[in-house]
């Protein structure tokens, strides 16, 4: 038979999937197998399963045996069934040999993907962080300022996936992602569908790096999303739960390229959010030419991060009390 049920595929559970006998053999490598079956009129483009044959071979970057079915006539612009092109499974640095035989032979990078995120290859390369895709999209003439259905560009997305939240760390492959989008002209200020700029996302994340790379390229630290809420705010959310992360830049970059200060009779909610962080109360405070504490100050401090930070705080109190 030509396919049999219940051989596994790449992304397909196993006694679901139909496989034709050139989709296992590109999957298995077997690059004489593949050249026979192709001989004998195999239907190259086929996807019983929802992949074509070129597809598996860009998930399991394959190189030899995308070479060889681009060869034979390949579609290199064939939507899966769950709406990818073959460009849109090249997702690491394993898959940029695949991405170049692909682009080299007419693979459209604006292409944007038929499912719920209608992204194209460039955010999908700025989504998993790797440079070499990104340099080759855009010298094949990528838009940098492609949307997908969230109205996200590769920079938003790129700045939002920098921050791997499980593990707490900050990706520098997406850093640099981000700083070659700004070179090649990105929208520094540009918006999602909540009215998110870059800037709102680098604070969210808490990341001093890209939050400067940003406002050196002219982020505007003063506009607001939907939700009424300047860059600044997300960062005073974020900071308690943001351990990597360095606050105390991060407030100072935004205050010194004009980020509204905290209205003074709210300052207890900055202690709310970073007492834990004595530099970055510390920077917060000195941003006023005076305030003056409150009650609601030291409400705002737990007891167990009061006595941690004892020498600071009563300090703070002494001066601004």
């Amino acid at each position: 038979a030509s396919y049999k049920q219940g051989y596994w595929l790449p992304g397909y559970k196993m006694g679901t999937s139909w496989a034709t006998a050139l989709h296992l053999s590109v999957m298995l490598g077997h690059l004489e197998i593949i050249s026979v079956l192709l001989d004998h009129k195999a239907a190259i483009n086929y996807q019983p399963n929802g992949k074509a044959p070129l597809h598996i071979a860009c998930d399991l970057r394959n190189v030899d045996c995308l070479s060889v079915l681009i060869h034979r006539g390949a579609n290199v612009n064939i939507f899966s069934m769950s709406g990818l092109t073959p460009l849109h499974f090249c997702t690491n640095r394993d898959s940029v040999s695949c991405a170049k035989r692909l682009v080299w032979n007419g693979a459209k990078v604006n292409l944007h993907s038929k499912d719920d995120f209608e992204a194209t290859p460039l955010h999908v390369a700025a989504r998993f962080g790797i440079p070499e895709l990104v340099e080759l999209y855009i010298k094949q003439g990528a838009a940098v300022d492609s949307l997908n259905i969230y109205l996200e560009t590769p920079l938003i997305t790129a700045i939002y996936w920098a921050l791997n939240m499980k593990d707490q760390v900050y990706s520098t492959d997406h850093h640099l992602v981000c700083r070659m989008l700004l070179d090649h002209g990105a929208c520094v200020n540009a918006r999602d569908e909540d009215y998110k700029s870059p800037l709102h996302k680098a604070a969210w994340n808490s990341d001093d790096l890209l939050i400067q790379m940003l406002l050196e390229a002219g982020g505007e630290v003063q506009r607001m999303d939907v939700n009424g809420c300047a860059p600044l705010q997300y960062l005073l959310k974020v900071t308690p739960v943001r351990p990597a992360a360095r606050p105390e830049i991060c407030y100072q970059l935004l205050l010194n390229h004009g980020a509204a200060r905290i209205f003074p009779p709210h300052f207890h909610k900055v202690l709310q959010s970073c007492c834990s962080y004595p530099k970055a109360v510390e920077v917060m405070v000195n941003s006023y030419e005076y305030i003056e504490s409150n009650s609601k100050w030291r409400k705002a401090i737990p007891d167990d991060v009061l006595e941690q930070h004892w020498d600071f705080y009563e300090s703070l109190f002494d001066v601004r009390g």
